[in-house]
């Protein structure tokens, strides 16, 4: 899992701050730079997909190495092609092909994340999702600093174009992570097959649609229409619609501060390399050690404590960061202290919320159920860190990161409810 997690963390800042770096570097106007940053929208889709990954045959491949393998090792196919195109091509001689490598790599990216949060959850017991989780985000963030960092460096000794073939070679680890891991036993959830059943005879109801629609449709309900069926009949309407705003809520304060994190640390004083060294550095080691400590956290206290706490410490580090805003002359010291809580607050909620939704999938439909709440959780929080910069130009900093620490009351208040409908519903699950 940890080198399934690098293999997921790699690609994604290369077609985001990394990218837009090598873009600035060669030229390219912010507005273009900006727009480029859409293909990272296959992230918050990949939903649409999803039913596709968890269902179709690889010809060949899926024979050779399992239902999760195979899509794995495609998607590492085209990533690695992504990237290596990219290696070969140089932005200022025209865009548009730049722009079609990009969007593989995100596309392939997404489609990998898919398959690899099913293989998670699949692999092990719903007991061992929280130290899965906290090993796919050690290993996400250690490809985070390789991908930013890492590239970064060679890029400035060496080209940009050696620095994204030696990321496509990169690309590799998860290749041959894919080769020799087991696939998981496929498992079957009765309730799921008996839904299925049912959905399929309405099908074959409509036997006076020609063989094609009916071949279409008997798939669109098996892999679209009965995930959501299955989510919400074992959880119920009400609890599931309590589930789905919580994971919408639960990660706005970070995306809505991250944005502006850079822009924060330069107003106020710090130079390039001070925000390198400590942000993305030490930043990095401590958010290692939150994603460590949430595992732990959930193997001793249980996920739904684990999430409270998570919440809790990311309001009062967003606090933090208010308090450094009104402070005249914070230095090293005091951005290390309040990015260091900040990241290490991040890590503990991180893994209780992939912890969390893990164990509500069902053995089924793992796929397509994951991905739906992994971008659930993603598009309010993109949705409002578009008006970041317009919130901090109406309040300045110190309201700004009142805002963002508000933010996070919606969700506590969400998990409170939530915990009381799981505990009436099955109170042995509510831990």
């Amino acid at each position: 899992m940890l080198f399934l997690g690098f293999s997921s963390g790699l690609p994604f800042l290369l077609v985001f701050s990394t990218l837009s770096a090598w873009l600035k570097q060669a030229g390219i106007d912010k507005t273009t730079i900006g727009m480029l940053s859409w293909v990272g929208l296959a992230y918050t889709l990949k939903f649409f997909w999803a039913p596709v990954v968890d269902r179709l045959a690889i010809p060949i491949l899926t024979r050779l190495l399992g239902r999760r393998r195979s899509w794995m090792l495609l998607a590492q196919c085209g990533i690695a092609a992504g990237l290596a195109g990219l290696s070969l091509h140089a932005p200022e001689d025209g865009l548009s092909i730049f722009a079609w490598l990009a969007l593989l790599v995100a596309f392939s990216s997404a489609t990998q994340d898919i398959a690899v949060d099913a293989w998670r959850i699949e692999a092990v017991g719903t007991q061992y999702q929280g130290a899965m989780a906290a090993a796919y985000q050690l290993g996400y963030r250690v490809a985070i600093t390789v991908a930013s960092a890492g590239a970064l460096w060679l890029a400035a000794d060496l080209g940009w174009h050696i620095a994204y073939l030696v990321m496509a070679a990169c690309v590799g680890v998860g290749v041959l992570t894919t080769l020799v891991i087991s696939e998981p036993a496929a498992r079957a959830n009765p309730l799921s097959a008996e839904q299925e059943r049912r959905a399929l005879a309405w099908v074959e109801a409509h036997a006076h649609l020609p063989k094609l629609l009916r071949d279409i449709g008997e798939w669109f309900v098996a892999a679209v229409v009965c995930p959501f069926l299955d989510f919400f009949s074992r959880i119920g309407i009400r609890t599931g619609i309590l589930i789905l705003a919580f994971a919408g809520c639960y990660r706005l304060t970070d995306f809505t501060m991250g944005v502006m994190a850079n822009p924060f640390y330069l107003d106020i004083g710090y130079t390039l390399k001070e925000i390198a060294a400590i942000a993305k550095g030490y930043g990095i080691i401590t958010q290692i050690v939150g994603t460590i400590l949430g595992g732990v956290a959930i193997a001793r206290f249980g996920t739904r404590r684990t999430l409270v706490a998570g919440s809790v410490l990311v309001i009062a580090t967003n606090l933090s960061f208010a308090t450094l805003a009104m402070t005249d002359d914070p230095g090293l010291w005091g951005l290390g202290i309040v990015i260091g809580a900040d990241n290490l607050a991040m890590g503990v909620a991180g893994t209780a919320l992939i912890a969390y939704l893990s164990g509500l999938t069902s053995a089924s439909y793992t796929a397509t159920q994951y991905a739906l709440f992994s971008s659930f959780y993603a598009l309010p929080g993109k949705l409002l860190m578009g008006g970041s910069g317009w919130v901090v130009d109406q309040i300045g900093w110190p309201g700004f990161f009142l805002y963002t620490s508000a933010l996070g009351v919606p969700a506590l208040i969400l998990l409170y409810f939530l915990m009381r409908a799981e505990a009436a519903n099955s109170p042995s699950t509510a831990s």
